[in-house]
């Protein structure tokens, strides 16, 4: 390598590390992000190519607007920290270089409430999926911000990742916060926090486990509530079954604050993975049933 590559190469470094500072702190300078994925498909930033969904997705792809500090980290940083997906199952240990709990954040946004908490468990291993690009590049500039060696990313739909990339018995805990409520009755089939999607979760969990969702729909909340009541792999932490205080290494959101400030209300809710020599132990109206 040439001086002159050398030299550019430390001041690419450089602009880096200012840009992903100022990201931390909010400061944007757009740049067309460029055409969304078609409906339906996914796409690494990496340009691994499309993949077929082939099950009803809970979100809508929307590509939004890229600044230059993330659009240079999905190109310099997601080789490092991104996991492409493939139909083979992970060797978590190997991804993380140490044996070590793993948390599992389904759509983490713009990553900071994500990187808070890797950052303040650092001896657990965070592995986050989230689809809206500018929300990857931004949380791929944190990990270098924040110099965190125990964060890995991916861009693909979390159905997918658990059922062929996540082995059973292999996550500490799981997490969905405010994912979207798709409020329109007719919609209701979008939503994440299904039957057949707490099951698949459930299995993934190591017993004893934990899959620690929030919303600041109350409907949302309570259909979150009825449905881990049912699942026979899941107990509720909460004494009345149904919600619990949040927690304190869930951290508040700039969106969560806002809505507090308002008067809106957020819901917790944790169920812990049981071993089934235990006993399916369910909650029924408040009431536990074996």
């Amino acid at each position: 390598m040439s001086g002159t590559e050398s030299r550019e190469d430390s001041v690419r470094e450089t602009e880096l590390h200012e840009e992903a500072r100022a990201a931390d702190g909010g400061e944007e300078t757009e740049l067309n992000g460029g055409a969304p994925a078609q409906d339906g498909g996914q796409e690494s930033p990496a340009g691994e190519g499309a993949v077929r969904m082939r099950h009803v997705v809970s979100y809508v792809r929307r590509e939004g607007r890229l600044t230059r500090g993330q659009s240079r980290a999905l190109e310099d940083l997601w080789p490092e920290y991104g996991i492409p997906y493939r139909e083979e199952m992970l060797d978590l240990p190997q991804i993380f270089g140490r044996e070590c709990p793993v948390i599992f954040e389904i759509g983490f946004g713009m990553g900071r409430s994500f990187l808070d908490m890797a950052q303040a468990e650092s001896c657990a291993g965070f592995l986050g999926t989230e689809v809206h690009r500018p929300g990857i590049g931004a949380c791929l500039m944190g990990i270098r911000c924040r110099f965190l060696t125990n964060v890995r990313v991916m861009d693909h739909d979390a159905v997918e990742i658990l059922k062929n990339m996540i082995p059973e018995n292999s996550l500490s805990r799981i997490q969905v916060f405010f994912p979207d409520p798709w409020s329109k009755k007719k919609h209701h089939k979008r939503r994440l926090i299904q039957k057949d999607f707490l099951e698949l979760a459930a299995s993934r969990l190591i017993p004893g486990g934990r899959i620690h969702m929030a919303t600041d729909w109350q409907e949302y909340a309570e259909s979150m509530r009825d449905t881990g009541n049912a699942c026979p792999m899941l107990r509720n932490l909460s004494a009345t079954g149904d919600y619990v205080p949040r927690p304190a290494e869930r951290p508040l959101t700039k969106f969560e604050e806002r809505g507090l400030r308002l008067g809106h209300g957020v819901w917790d809710l944790i169920f812990e993975r049981i071993c089934r020599q235990e006993g399916a132990v369910r909650v029924t109206d408040g009431r536990k049933v074996l």
